[in-house]
């Protein structure tokens, strides 16, 4: 897909729920070592681990590339458009719309991802015209089991997902939110 096909726009901010979803920028990559180099993180997400100032950079330019291709928007979590706290990501695929989060550690059990989770997810219905969004997680993660819970999803009953990432077996279950 090319970026003129792209069904996102070059800048996205949104607002709700007290957060302020915004673009990643030069501004952030000094912070964003200290939101994703965790062992959690790295456990549960395909995140590059380490995550050092080297991984930041990398991370931001595949943003920016998904973005003009149409296939992602990953957007820094703030409360204020300022200091990232984590990150939300929506990926357009021929399975469906799919969300997916991070929280930096120090940031945690404040409800950001949820919160997070149900702008995203306002935006994909209201801006996508999406008529369901989906995560995919596992059983075993209880903390995405309990964003995804007060997010408001519900869990499919379709296939498992199989797969392998950093040399770790994983199985992913489906949980999905309607458009309203």
């Amino acid at each position: 897909m090319s970026s003129t096909t792209s069904p996102f726009p070059d800048r996205i901010e949104l607002a709700g729920e007290g957060l302020v979803l915004r673009d990643w920028t030069e501004a952030d990559l000094a912070a964003m070592p200290d939101l994703f180099d965790h062992p959690d993180i790295a456990y549960w997400t395909p995140i590059a681990s380490p995550f050092d100032e080297a991984a930041a950079r990398t991370r931001l330019d595949r943003a920016r590339r998904l973005r003009a291709e149409g296939t992602a928007v990953l957007l820094a979590i703030t409360v204020d458009g300022r200091a990232p706290l984590g990150e939300v990501m929506l990926r357009r695929a021929p399975e469906g719309t799919e969300i997916g989060y991070a929280v930096g550690p120090a940031h945690r059990g404040r409800g950001l991802a949820a919160r997070a989770v149900r702008v995203m997810a306002a935006y994909a219905f209201e801006r996508l015209g999406a008529e369901r969004v989906i995560l995919e997680l596992e059983a075993e993660n209880a903390a995405s089991v309990a964003v995804a819970t007060k997010a408001g999803f519900s869990l499919l009953d379709v296939p498992l997902i199989e797969g392998e990432e950093k040399g770790r077996p994983y199985v992913l279950q489906t949980w999905a939110l309607d458009l309203p």
